[in-house]
């Protein structure tokens, strides 16, 4: 099974609620629920938020999209990782995603996905050498690297950011990647700021009227891309 899990949380210091801040009339983690229920490779679809109060609204919120929800520490994201897969133990494959990219384009999670099956790698993602706009991240690995990753990686940054201990070592474990052409790396298409969240809004606004599915080039196309650059 090919398990995507999304982690989100509430508490995010540049812009606190950013995942529940309204896109087209829903909270931005629904419309990113939306896209990524699109893709043709994902089995199963979770949300892992921490067990902090703060994010109890969101776990229900995350219930109320036919979602499963595991929670766990806050700043431990690695460990909510695992609690998935031991709440889904038939998995073979994991994604990562997060939930401030309500950009996210299904296409570029399957071939992602294609990617890593075909190369047998132990890691793969589209970030390391960057073609991709800032939003459009994925990371697929096998369940063996992640549980040895959740057993062995200590430090705070490892644990936070859950897969720096894949990719941090040359040698530890297979890495692939993958890289589209032309480069869209000079833009920034992720939630972090007042000005993303505006971006993004503007986008929804202009193209899912017309094309609920609207993908990586239409967005790009917009003319208010050529002004934002990454931060």
């Amino acid at each position: 099974m090919i398990l995507a899990v999304l982690q989100a949380r509430m508490s995010s210091s540049r812009l606190p609620g950013k995942v529940m801040a309204q896109v087209l009339g829903q909270p931005m983690i629904a419309r990113q629920v939306e896209r990524l229920r699109r893709s043709k490779r994902l089995d199963h679809l979770v949300v892992a938020t921490s067990d902090d109060p703060s994010d109890d609204g969101l776990a229900t919120y995350a219930a109320s999209l036919d979602l499963d929800v595991v929670r766990g520490p806050l700043a431990d994201v690695l460990a909510r990782f695992i609690k998935a897969l031991d709440a889904f133990p038939e998995t073979s494959t994991l994604v990562r995603l997060t939930a401030d990219c309500p950009l996210t384009d299904w296409r570029v999670l399957d071939e992602t996905v294609e990617a890593h099956v075909e190369s047998g790698a132990d890691y793969t993602e589209n970030m390391a050498v960057k073609t991709y706009p800032h939003g459009l991240d994925v990371e697929v690995m096998k369940v063996e690297a992640l549980r040895r990753a959740g057993a062995e990686a200590t430090s705070a940054y490892d644990r936070e950011h859950v897969t720096p201990y894949l990719y941090a070592t040359p040698g530890r474990f297979r890495l692939a990647d993958i890289t589209r052409s032309p480069s869209l790396a000079h833009l920034r298409w992720t939630v972090d700021l007042p000005e993303d969240l505006e971006f993004v809004r503007h986008v929804y606004e202009t193209l899912y009227p017309g094309d609920p599915d609207f993908g990586t080039e239409a967005i790009a196309a917009l003319p208010w891309n050529t002004s934002r650059a990454k931060v």
